[in-house]
Protein backbone atom coordinates (compact mmCIF):
# COMPACT_ATOMS: atom_id res chain seq x y z
CA UNK A 1 0.00 0.00 0.00
CA UNK A 2 2.81 2.48 0.84
CA UNK A 3 4.41 1.85 -2.57
CA UNK A 4 1.12 2.50 -4.29
CA UNK A 5 0.60 5.64 -2.23
CA UNK A 6 3.97 6.90 -3.40
CA UNK A 7 2.75 6.53 -6.97
CA UNK A 8 -0.47 8.31 -6.07
CA UNK A 9 1.50 11.14 -4.53
CA UNK A 10 2.99 11.95 -7.90
CA UNK A 11 -0.52 11.98 -9.34
CA UNK A 12 -1.85 14.62 -6.95
CA UNK A 13 -1.21 17.35 -9.50
CA UNK A 14 -3.79 15.75 -11.78
CA UNK A 15 -6.54 17.15 -9.59
CA UNK A 16 -4.60 20.23 -8.59
CA UNK A 17 -14.71 17.24 -10.67
CA UNK A 18 -29.69 13.75 -16.02
CA UNK A 19 -31.76 16.15 -17.55
CA UNK A 20 -32.59 15.72 -21.22
CA UNK A 21 -31.82 19.09 -22.84
CA UNK A 22 -35.24 19.52 -24.39
CA UNK A 23 -34.48 23.20 -24.95
CA UNK A 24 -32.16 22.18 -27.76
CA UNK A 25 -35.19 21.41 -29.89
CA UNK A 26 -36.11 25.07 -29.76
CA UNK A 27 -32.66 26.36 -30.70
CA UNK A 28 -32.75 27.69 -34.26
CA UNK A 29 -29.97 26.12 -36.36
CA UNK A 30 -30.16 29.01 -38.83
CA UNK A 31 -28.80 31.42 -36.20
CA UNK A 32 -25.18 30.55 -36.98
CA UNK A 33 -22.84 31.55 -34.16
CA UNK A 34 -25.51 33.79 -32.70
CA UNK A 35 -23.76 33.74 -29.32
CA UNK A 36 -20.15 33.65 -28.13
CA UNK A 37 -19.46 31.29 -25.22
CA UNK A 38 -16.24 31.07 -23.20
CA UNK A 39 -15.72 28.01 -21.00
CA UNK A 40 -13.39 28.49 -18.03
CA UNK A 41 -12.43 26.04 -15.32
CA UNK A 42 -10.21 23.35 -13.88
CA UNK A 43 -9.88 19.63 -14.62
CA UNK A 44 -13.54 18.97 -13.79
CA UNK A 45 -14.32 21.14 -16.82
CA UNK A 46 -11.36 20.24 -19.03
CA UNK A 47 -11.82 16.48 -18.73
CA UNK A 48 -8.15 15.51 -18.28
CA UNK A 49 -8.43 11.76 -17.61
CA UNK A 50 -8.67 9.03 -20.29
CA UNK A 51 -12.12 8.07 -18.97
CA UNK A 52 -13.30 11.52 -20.12
CA UNK A 53 -12.19 11.05 -23.70
CA UNK A 54 -9.21 11.80 -25.89
CA UNK A 55 -7.10 14.96 -25.73
CA UNK A 56 -7.94 16.88 -28.89
CA UNK A 57 -5.69 19.95 -28.73
CA UNK A 58 -3.09 19.98 -31.54
CA UNK A 59 -0.50 20.97 -30.63
CA UNK A 60 -1.05 20.06 -27.00
CA UNK A 61 -0.78 22.88 -24.50
CA UNK A 62 -0.75 20.63 -21.43
CA UNK A 63 -4.25 21.56 -20.25
CA UNK A 64 -5.60 18.13 -21.28
CA UNK A 65 -8.99 19.15 -22.61
CA UNK A 66 -10.77 16.01 -23.73
CA UNK A 67 -13.39 15.50 -26.40
CA UNK A 68 -15.99 14.06 -24.01
CA UNK A 69 -15.74 16.88 -21.47
CA UNK A 70 -18.96 18.81 -20.98
CA UNK A 71 -18.00 21.96 -22.93
CA UNK A 72 -17.21 19.84 -25.98
CA UNK A 73 -20.40 17.78 -25.59
CA UNK A 74 -22.50 20.95 -25.41
CA UNK A 75 -20.64 22.45 -28.36
CA UNK A 76 -21.59 19.46 -30.50
CA UNK A 77 -25.18 19.43 -29.22
CA UNK A 78 -25.77 23.11 -29.90
CA UNK A 79 -24.25 23.02 -33.35
CA UNK A 80 -23.72 26.49 -34.80
CA UNK A 81 -25.92 28.33 -32.30
CA UNK A 82 -22.99 29.11 -29.98
CA UNK A 83 -19.34 29.56 -30.83
CA UNK A 84 -17.25 27.96 -28.08
CA UNK A 85 -13.87 29.12 -26.82
CA UNK A 86 -12.74 26.50 -24.28
CA UNK A 87 -9.70 27.57 -22.25
CA UNK A 88 -10.30 25.35 -19.22
CA UNK A 89 -7.14 23.75 -17.90
CA UNK A 90 -6.30 20.84 -15.63
CA UNK A 91 -4.95 21.88 -12.20
CA UNK A 92 -6.15 25.49 -12.62
CA UNK A 93 -6.77 27.53 -9.50
CA UNK A 94 -9.22 30.41 -9.35
CA UNK A 95 -6.26 32.79 -9.59
CA UNK A 96 -5.16 31.03 -12.79
CA UNK A 97 -8.52 31.96 -14.24
CA UNK A 98 -8.42 35.55 -13.01
CA UNK A 99 -4.85 36.77 -13.46
CA UNK A 100 -2.15 34.06 -13.29
CA UNK A 101 -0.28 32.59 -16.25
CA UNK A 102 -0.48 28.86 -15.53
CA UNK A 103 2.19 26.24 -16.15
CA UNK A 104 0.20 23.18 -17.33
CA UNK A 105 1.43 19.73 -16.33
CA UNK A 106 -0.13 17.59 -19.05
CA UNK A 107 0.17 13.97 -17.94
CA UNK A 108 3.68 14.27 -16.56
CA UNK A 109 3.36 12.27 -13.35
CA UNK A 110 6.70 10.57 -12.69
CA UNK A 111 7.39 7.79 -11.91
CA UNK A 112 3.99 6.66 -13.18
CA UNK A 113 3.93 8.66 -16.40
CA UNK A 114 6.56 10.63 -18.32
CA UNK A 115 4.85 13.07 -20.66
CA UNK A 116 7.01 13.38 -23.82
CA UNK A 117 5.81 16.97 -24.36
CA UNK A 118 6.57 18.17 -20.84
CA UNK A 119 7.38 20.91 -19.84
CA UNK A 120 4.70 23.03 -21.47
CA UNK A 121 4.89 26.80 -21.96
CA UNK A 122 2.67 28.88 -19.67
CA UNK A 123 -0.88 29.53 -20.82
CA UNK A 124 -2.43 32.98 -20.32
CA UNK A 125 -4.92 33.69 -17.54
CA UNK A 126 -8.19 32.17 -18.70
CA UNK A 127 -10.07 35.45 -18.22
CA UNK A 128 -8.15 36.91 -21.15
CA UNK A 129 -10.36 34.82 -23.45
CA UNK A 130 -13.34 36.90 -22.29
CA UNK A 131 -14.14 40.10 -24.18
CA UNK A 132 -16.93 42.70 -24.38
CA UNK A 133 -18.46 40.60 -27.16
CA UNK A 134 -18.78 37.48 -25.00
CA UNK A 135 -22.42 36.51 -24.48
CA UNK A 136 -22.11 33.70 -21.94
CA UNK A 137 -19.36 32.45 -19.63
CA UNK A 138 -19.33 29.13 -17.83
CA UNK A 139 -16.86 28.58 -15.03
CA UNK A 140 -16.13 25.57 -12.84
CA UNK A 141 -13.37 26.15 -10.32
CA UNK A 142 -12.47 26.17 -6.64
CA UNK A 143 -11.21 22.67 -5.89
CA UNK A 144 -7.57 23.45 -6.55
CA UNK A 145 -7.71 26.69 -4.59
CA UNK A 146 -9.15 24.66 -1.71
CA UNK A 147 -6.29 22.19 -2.20
CA UNK A 148 -8.60 19.20 -2.46
CA UNK A 149 -6.00 17.00 -4.16
CA UNK A 150 -3.48 17.63 -1.40
CA UNK A 151 -6.16 17.00 1.22
CA UNK A 152 -7.01 13.68 -0.43
CA UNK A 153 -3.41 12.56 -0.50
CA UNK A 154 -2.91 13.50 3.14
CA UNK A 155 -5.99 11.46 4.01
CA UNK A 156 -4.53 8.51 2.11
CA UNK A 157 -1.30 8.74 4.04
CA UNK A 158 -2.92 9.20 7.44
CA UNK A 159 -5.39 6.38 6.82
CA UNK A 160 -2.73 3.90 5.74
CA UNK A 161 -2.49 1.16 8.33
CA UNK A 162 -5.56 2.36 10.23
CA UNK A 163 -7.65 -0.62 9.17
CA UNK A 164 -10.36 1.82 8.19
CA UNK A 165 -10.95 2.90 11.78
CA UNK A 166 -11.17 6.45 13.09
CA UNK A 167 -10.82 9.88 11.50
CA UNK A 168 -7.08 10.56 11.32
CA UNK A 169 -7.46 13.04 8.46
CA UNK A 170 -10.20 15.05 10.12
CA UNK A 171 -8.19 15.10 13.31
CA UNK A 172 -5.15 16.46 11.48
CA UNK A 173 -6.72 18.87 8.98
CA UNK A 174 -10.09 20.06 10.25
CA UNK A 175 -8.69 23.29 11.69
CA UNK A 176 -7.33 24.29 8.26
CA UNK A 177 -10.58 23.99 6.31
CA UNK A 178 -12.29 27.28 7.31
CA UNK A 179 -9.25 29.25 6.15
CA UNK A 180 -9.13 27.34 2.89
CA UNK A 181 -12.82 28.00 2.25
CA UNK A 182 -12.32 31.69 3.05
CA UNK A 183 -9.58 31.79 0.40
CA UNK A 184 -11.96 30.21 -2.13
CA UNK A 185 -14.63 32.77 -1.29
CA UNK A 186 -12.27 35.73 -1.64
CA UNK A 187 -10.71 34.53 -4.90
CA UNK A 188 -14.05 33.54 -6.40
CA UNK A 189 -15.51 36.96 -5.69
CA UNK A 190 -12.51 38.62 -7.34
CA UNK A 191 -12.80 36.30 -10.35
CA UNK A 192 -16.48 37.08 -10.92
CA UNK A 193 -15.85 40.81 -10.58
CA UNK A 194 -13.12 40.51 -13.21
CA UNK A 195 -15.32 38.52 -15.59
CA UNK A 196 -18.17 41.01 -15.33
CA UNK A 197 -15.76 43.88 -15.91
CA UNK A 198 -14.34 42.25 -19.04
CA UNK A 199 -17.76 41.24 -20.40
CA UNK A 200 -20.39 43.60 -18.92
CA UNK A 201 -23.28 42.09 -20.87
CA UNK A 202 -22.34 38.42 -20.51
CA UNK A 203 -24.37 35.90 -18.54
CA UNK A 204 -22.16 33.96 -16.13
CA UNK A 205 -23.04 30.36 -15.29
CA UNK A 206 -21.17 28.90 -12.31
CA UNK A 207 -20.86 25.12 -12.25
CA UNK A 208 -20.60 23.24 -8.97
CA UNK A 209 -18.90 19.93 -8.27
CA UNK A 210 -20.69 16.56 -8.49
CA UNK A 211 -21.25 14.08 -5.71
CA UNK A 212 -17.94 12.34 -5.16
CA UNK A 213 -18.58 10.56 -1.85
CA UNK A 214 -21.88 8.74 -1.16
CA UNK A 215 -24.10 9.44 1.83
CA UNK A 216 -23.58 5.82 2.84
CA UNK A 217 -19.81 5.40 3.01
CA UNK A 218 -20.19 1.71 3.85
CA UNK A 219 -20.34 1.38 0.05
CA UNK A 220 -16.68 2.40 -0.07
CA UNK A 221 -14.25 -0.50 0.27
CA UNK A 222 -11.20 0.25 2.40
CA UNK A 223 -7.92 -0.24 0.50
CA UNK A 224 -9.67 -0.38 -2.89
CA UNK A 225 -7.51 1.69 -5.23
CA UNK A 226 -10.39 2.05 -7.67
CA UNK A 227 -12.25 3.85 -4.91
CA UNK A 228 -10.58 5.83 -2.09
CA UNK A 229 -7.88 3.32 -1.06
CA UNK A 230 -6.83 3.93 2.56
CA UNK A 231 -9.13 6.84 3.40
CA UNK A 232 -11.30 5.73 6.31
CA UNK A 233 -15.11 5.81 6.18
CA UNK A 234 -15.11 8.39 8.96
CA UNK A 235 -12.80 10.64 7.00
CA UNK A 236 -14.91 10.19 3.87
CA UNK A 237 -17.94 11.41 5.83
CA UNK A 238 -15.90 14.41 6.97
CA UNK A 239 -14.64 15.16 3.45
CA UNK A 240 -18.20 15.09 2.11
CA UNK A 241 -19.88 17.11 4.88
CA UNK A 242 -17.18 19.56 5.93
CA UNK A 243 -15.10 20.00 2.78
CA UNK A 244 -16.94 19.27 -0.48
CA UNK A 245 -20.46 20.37 0.47
CA UNK A 246 -19.19 23.67 1.90
CA UNK A 247 -17.10 24.19 -1.25
CA UNK A 248 -20.24 23.98 -3.38
CA UNK A 249 -22.09 26.24 -0.95
CA UNK A 250 -19.29 28.82 -1.17
CA UNK A 251 -19.50 28.85 -4.96
CA UNK A 252 -23.29 29.08 -4.92
CA UNK A 253 -23.19 32.00 -2.48
CA UNK A 254 -20.65 33.92 -4.57
CA UNK A 255 -22.74 33.39 -7.70
CA UNK A 256 -25.85 34.71 -5.97
CA UNK A 257 -24.02 37.78 -4.69
CA UNK A 258 -23.06 38.68 -8.27
CA UNK A 259 -26.51 37.96 -9.67
CA UNK A 260 -25.24 34.94 -11.59
CA UNK A 261 -26.57 31.45 -12.25
CA UNK A 262 -25.40 28.46 -10.22
CA UNK A 263 -25.66 24.94 -11.65
CA UNK A 264 -25.54 22.39 -8.86
CA UNK A 265 -24.53 18.88 -9.89
CA UNK A 266 -24.61 17.13 -6.52
CA UNK A 267 -28.28 16.11 -6.61
CA UNK A 268 -28.21 14.67 -10.13
CA UNK A 269 -25.07 12.66 -9.36
CA UNK A 270 -26.11 11.51 -5.87
CA UNK A 271 -26.31 7.82 -6.82
CA UNK A 272 -23.27 7.92 -9.09
CA UNK A 273 -20.40 8.58 -6.67
CA UNK A 274 -16.99 6.93 -6.75
CA UNK A 275 -18.35 4.10 -4.60
CA UNK A 276 -21.54 3.44 -6.59
CA UNK A 277 -21.80 0.63 -9.14
CA UNK A 278 -22.79 3.09 -11.88
CA UNK A 279 -20.18 5.67 -11.01
CA UNK A 280 -19.88 8.92 -12.92
CA UNK A 281 -16.74 9.90 -11.01
CA UNK A 282 -13.69 7.66 -11.12
CA UNK A 283 -11.73 6.74 -8.01
CA UNK A 284 -7.98 7.05 -7.53
CA UNK A 285 -7.52 4.73 -10.50
CA UNK A 286 -9.93 3.89 -13.29
CA UNK A 287 -8.21 0.52 -13.61
CA UNK A 288 -5.22 -1.26 -12.13
CA UNK A 289 -4.38 -3.49 -15.09
CA UNK A 290 -3.13 -1.46 -16.76
CA UNK A 291 -2.72 1.39 -14.26
CA UNK A 292 -4.88 4.31 -15.37
CA UNK A 293 -4.74 7.25 -12.99
CA UNK A 294 -7.97 9.17 -12.45
CA UNK A 295 -7.49 10.72 -8.99
CA UNK A 296 -11.20 11.30 -8.45
CA UNK A 297 -12.42 12.96 -11.66
CA UNK A 298 -15.65 12.69 -13.68
CA UNK A 299 -15.78 10.16 -16.48
CA UNK A 300 -17.67 10.54 -19.77
CA UNK A 301 -21.02 9.78 -18.13
CA UNK A 302 -20.36 12.44 -15.49
CA UNK A 303 -19.53 14.98 -18.18
CA UNK A 304 -22.65 14.05 -20.15
CA UNK A 305 -24.76 14.72 -17.07
CA UNK A 306 -22.99 18.05 -16.53
CA UNK A 307 -23.52 18.91 -20.20
CA UNK A 308 -27.28 18.38 -19.90
CA UNK A 309 -27.56 20.68 -16.89
CA UNK A 310 -25.13 23.34 -18.07
CA UNK A 311 -26.67 23.49 -21.56
CA UNK A 312 -30.09 24.06 -20.03
CA UNK A 313 -28.71 26.86 -17.84
CA UNK A 314 -26.87 28.49 -20.74
CA UNK A 315 -29.92 28.49 -22.98
CA UNK A 316 -32.14 29.81 -20.20
CA UNK A 317 -29.64 32.57 -19.39
CA UNK A 318 -29.59 33.60 -23.04
CA UNK A 319 -33.38 33.40 -23.34
CA UNK A 320 -33.20 30.75 -26.04
CA UNK A 321 -36.31 28.62 -25.58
Amino acid sequence: MRTRLAVLGSAVALAAGALVPVQLAGATPAAAAAYEWVALGDSYTAGVIPAAGEVFEIPRDGCERTDLSYPQVIDRDLGSLIELTNVSCGAATIEDITFNAQNPIGRHLPPFSEDPDYPFPPVPPQSEAVSPGTDVITVGAGGNTLGFAQILFTCLQLGDGSGGVGTPCRDGLADDIPGRLAKVSKDYDEMLATLHERAPHAKVVNVGYPTVIPEDTSKCRYNDLEQFASITPGDLDWLRDDVLNPLNATIEKAAAEHGDTFVGLSDSTRNHSVCDAGRWVEGLFTSLDPFQVAFVHPNAQGHKNAADHVAEAVLNALGVN
